[in-house]
Formats: structure tokens, sequence, C-alpha cells
């Protein structure tokens, strides 16, 4: 699944210099229509996003962990691979009817009423 590089050609992409995640959403859902015919089924979609994941584990763990590095994985782009797994996440939402936007704001702002203190008084990190 290598829809990034279509994406990237889209005009209305490339005029939003800063997208959001709700203009991604729906720069996925008008790719759908145009060039995808239809969304694949939840549970495709979930083993494509499981398969891009992997893709991004095994960069990470030859390229920065202790695995040597494949001669045919060294031209592979991490940006890339990790943009794939954005568009599958941006397809799962889109077909369950979730505000990603929404849903990451609220996150955010859960994660920091939670932890605002807690990584500073973490004795590991310093």
């Amino acid at each position: 699944m290598k829809f990034v590089g279509e994406i990237i050609k889209s005009n209305s992409f490339q005029n939003n210099k800063k997208m959001n995640i709700k203009n991604a959403q729906l720069e996925v859902d008008n790719w759908i229509k145009e060039h995808g015919v239809r969304y694949f089924n939840e549970l495709t979609n979930m083993a494509q996003l499981t398969e891009e994941v992997g893709e991004v584990a095994r960069i990470i763990a030859r390229r920065y962990g202790e695995q040597s590095e494949k001669e045919s994985d060294k031209q592979k782009d991490l940006g890339e691979e990790l943009a794939d797994v954005v568009f599958v996440v941006l397809c799962l939402a889109n077909q369950t009817g979730i505000d990603l936007q929404d849903a990451f704001d609220k996150k955010m702002l859960r994660k920091t009423e939670r932890d605002h203190d807690r990584h500073h008084n973490n004795e590991k990190l310093k």
C-alpha cells in the first residue's frame, strides 16, 4: 500500500502547507473516492496497519537497533513508512466515523492533566 506518493502529488495537498488531522482525514477520503474506489473493510485495514507498523519496526530494528541492515533495506524511507501508518489510521478513523482531530485533542488534554509532572520527576530520565 504505497499511497503516499499519490497523495503528495495532489494539488490540494500541496496547497495545504500545514495540515491538521481533520484536513488529513478529508484528504484521505477524497483520495479514496477518486483513486481507491472504496475503503477496504475494517478488518482488512487493521491487517494493513499491522503490516505497515511491521515495516516501520523492521527499519528501526535494523537501522537503530543491534541487527545489521540488509543492503535492500538501506534505501527504505522511514518517513514514507510512517506516513503509510498514518494513512491507514486515517482510513480506519474515516470508516468508523471518528473525528481523529477531536479524539487527539482530548487525548492530549488528558495526558497533560495526568502526566504534567510525571516525566520531570522520573529519575530514569535525568
